[in-house]
């Protein structure tokens, strides 16, 4: 984030109202991030080892013997990978700022965390395919594993988005931060930057730092509902969460569903109420977006896009 700051963006900041302060426009809604769980490792990497096959049990007759058995295991590899952002401010500019220069560099650090819970976001549903670095999402963690994907079989191009089923935890998804830290956020410091010729100038410095992986080596820990589209009959609906969720087997315990805002609007809509009156039918809308499906609590989140490819 090279100097951001501008002597205009100065401008527009003093000339603001200072009660309504800073309205935010930017998409900054990746609530996933914060919800599913995190754990943190020492290194940058580690292994772990997935049980694929049980050992044989069966009935036997007296003075028969029995096959040996064994279990099965995969060894499956969790990596973090670097997540950083450099935030540089001209001294001059920052100080012209109307409440001092320690004020705006504050506005930049909730700035460059909400881009960072963004970033995040968007790579654990579409990994690598949001950047040419990071780790892998859950879009291809779900093809690879053979987790379950059913197809709602939207055909309306460019309108697609994705339902996924997960089990946050850790058996199942959850994220992992390297080296022992989170996300972190340098103090401010003073030191040179360089313009676009490489000319120096003094600046104010911030660095932000991560090492960020998704643990999801479990096929039972994550479903993908695809190909829901703005097609007539092709929107989420309760029953096909339902017959996801009954393709997992029992004892997945799957504890959330993450969807787009407009998938959670097909499901709003797709809701009817019906009163208990043999005589009389009505039928309305249930009202505000969902929180739940099947007893999960729904994650509505703007890191799924509605424009997924169709496959």
């Amino acid at each position: 984030m090279p100097n951001n700051l501008t002597l205009l963006d100065i401008a527009k900041l003093n000339g603001s109202d200072a009660v309504v302060g800073l309205i935010e426009e930017v998409r900054t809604v990746a609530p996933e991030v914060t919800i599913i769980p995190a754990r943190t490792i020492t290194g940058t990497s580690y292994e772990t080892v997935a049980r694929s096959v049980l050992p044989t049990v069966d009935f036997r007759k007296v003075n028969e013997g029995t096959d040996a058995t064994k279990s099965e295991f995969t060894n499956r590899r969790v990596e973090t990978f670097i997540l950083s952002a450099r935030v540089e401010a001209d001294k001059a500019a920052a100080r012209s700022y109307e409440d001092g220069a320690e004020a705006y560099m504050a506005l930049e650090s909730v700035g460059v965390m909400q881009s960072a819970l963004i970033k995040i976001g968007s790579q654990t549903i579409y990994g690598t395919a949001s950047g040419s670095e990071g780790f892998t999402g859950l879009e291809a963690l779900s093809t690879a594993l053979g987790a379950v994907i059913t197809d709602a079989g939207g055909t309306s191009a460019g309108t697609g988005s994705s339902v996924y089923i997960i089990s946050a935890g850790g058996q199942g998804v959850q994220y992992v931060y390297g080296n022992a830290s989170a996300l972190e956020l340098s103090a401010f410091r003073e030191g040179d930057a360089t313009d676009s010729n490489g000319k120096r100038f003094a600046a104010f410095i911030a660095d932000l730092t991560a090492r960020v992986g998704l643990q999801c080596v479990n096929k039972h820990a994550v479903a993908r509902l695809k190909d829901f589209t703005e097609d007539s009959g092709k929107g989420v609906t309760d029953g096909k969460i339902l017959d996801a969720l009954r393709r997992m087997p029992l004892g997945s315990r799957p504890t959330h569903i993450l969807m787009s805002p407009r998938s959670a609007y097909q499901l709003a809509i797709s809701r009817t109420i019906t009163p208990n009156v043999k005589t009389e039918t009505v039928t309305g809308l249930v009202s505000g977006f969902p929180t739940e499906s099947n007893g999960l609590p729904i994650i509505v989140t703007n890191s799924i896009l509605d424009t997924e490819a169709l496959s």
